[in-house]
């Protein structure tokens, strides 16, 4: 039994550091620039992309594993797609370009060429390594915004670059570019400056080209506002129902019926939880709000931060209440006899004797909480969350933000996975993205536990 239940503890810890170790590895090797190959196949095709993986598979009435590597060739808007799959029995000639460039757009994703020049005003580079250097100048002191400045870049196809695929002989403005790179030529100091420079606009920019490419940062915001609210609706109504559940209820048939109800609660599908959440915070609450206080002028009748935070309140509240009522219970029934022998009422000892002594359980309620509230998807995708937020939920003026709509980290995975016009471009980007809502969820977390460990000496200490 020793070995049996060791085994099982041991079984169950690898498959969760396996999990956590493939997308950390997975997501942070997402911006870490790799070269450009230039392939030729027998059909007379040419390629210019960056190989993003290989595998093997049977082909068709073939008893023979043939092996295929997938290019992410950009230039969408010149081609129709964002990626190639090339067999190596095809490949006749690879080679990496010097010139090859990762043009990084504000528009139709990524673009990949040869650059052959820039153009600026009248005066006209065509020696590629003067280009580049005029085209650093320019995009690097803010001149960018001149449309006269254009960078001539050539596809493998052997055409340019459009800034309009509208108007094909017209070449790529510098202003539309957000990076550029010649990817065959970085050392490992310019791939890490490449590198981070990704994570700083991942971390910090608005979303682009239906969230596969940009930033995040509307969504961490999002995310981080949702389950800080969350928690302090959650924690207080939570405590305040076990302390009468444990402390001032009278035992009885009525009190077993709402234990089994809010044990049942715990259980119930996310979902469920969204449908109420729409039917009575957004419809019923919000439309009494605006119909009260603004004139039916749209307002709180409508899916939005705080209703979105309410409902996941309601989803987590019977983890709060169980811990709670954990917690209460291991408190020695001496330590409250001791008090009232002294001559406190029932209140100050809750208050001064009992809550104390709790606290480090309370607060492993609230972390269940988090954990719970913070990863959910199911709800926020009927009573707030969008694919796109134009403004952060945040104002300095009532109702301060908490009636927008807002983005989130969990329903931003769920929109890159599966509705993402392009599945293969949005890859990468899930992993990122679940990598990041997990490095948030454990930083709340640890910060919980940390006050939860101070706390904890504290009544050893007898500080209390």
């Amino acid at each position: 039994m020793v070995w049996l239940t060791g085994g099982c503890v041991a079984l169950a810890v690898l498959m969760i550091v396996l999990l956590l170790a493939f997308i950390f590895w997975q997501g942070i090797a997402t911006f870490w620039p790799g070269p450009l190959v230039m392939v030729k196949t027998r059909d007379g095709a040419t390629f210019l992309g960056e190989p993003t993986r290989r595998e093997t598979y049977l082909a068709p009435g073939s008893s023979q594993p043939m092996t295929r590597v997938l290019y992410k060739t950009g230039n969408f808007d010149v081609t129709g797609s964002h990626f190639n799959w090339v067999n190596d029995s095809d490949v006749v000639e690879k080679s990496e370009p010097r010139w090859a460039l990762v043009i990084e757009r504000v528009e139709w994703g990524n673009a990949y060429g040869a650059l052959e020049g820039v153009t600026d005003g009248n005066v006209s580079i065509n020696d590629p390594a003067q280009a580049w250097q005029r085209f650093g100048e320019l995009h690097g002191a803010g001149l960018k915004q001149l449309t006269a400045s254009r960078l001539i870049v050539r596809t493998a196809q052997g055409k340019l670059v459009p800034a309009d695929r509208a108007k094909e002989n017209e070449p790529l403005l510098v202003s539309q570019v957000v990076r550029a790179y010649p990817a065959n030529q970085l050392g490992l100091g310019g791939k890490v400056k490449v590198y981070f420079s990704r994570w700083w606009e991942y971390l910090s920019a608005d979303p682009r080209e239906a969230n596969t490419e940009g930033g995040v940062f509307p969504a961490i915001v999002g995310t981080v506002l949702l389950t800080f609210i969350m928690v302090v609706v959650a924690v207080p109504l939570g405590v305040i129902a076990a302390i009468y559940l444990r402390e001032y209820a009278r035992q009885g048939l009525l009190v077993t019926i709402v234990r089994i109800s809010v044990n049942n609660l715990a259980g119930v599908p996310s979902i469920v939880f969204g449908v109420f959440g729409v039917g009575f915070f957004c419809y019923l609450v919000g439309g009494s709000i605006d119909h009260t206080f603004f004139a039916d002028r749209l307002t709180f009748h409508k899916t939005a931060l705080i209703w979105a935070s309410l409902t996941l309140a309601l989803l987590t509240l019977p983890v709060v209440i169980v811990a709670t009522e954990e917690a209460l219970a291991a408190v020695p029934r001496s330590m409250r006899e001791g008090s009232y022998a002294c001559g406190a009422s029932k209140w100050q000892t809750i208050r001064r004797i009992v809550l104390p002594r709790a606290m480090p359980g309370i607060m492993t309620g609230m972390i269940l909480a988090i954990a719970r509230g913070a990863g959910e998807v199911a709800p926020l995708m009927l009573v707030g969350a969008v694919k796109i937020a134009p403004e952060l939920p945040i104002s300095l003026h009532p109702p301060f933000g908490l009636n927008r709509s807002f983005m989130h980290l969990g329903f931003h995975i769920y929109d890159l996975g599966f509705q993402s016009p392009d599945s293969e471009a949005a890859r990468s980007m899930v992993y990122t993205t679940t990598l990041l809502l997990i490095a948030i969820v454990v930083t709340l977390n640890v910060s919980a536990m940390v006050l939860r460990s101070r706390l904890r000496r504290a009544y050893s200490a007898a500080k209390f």
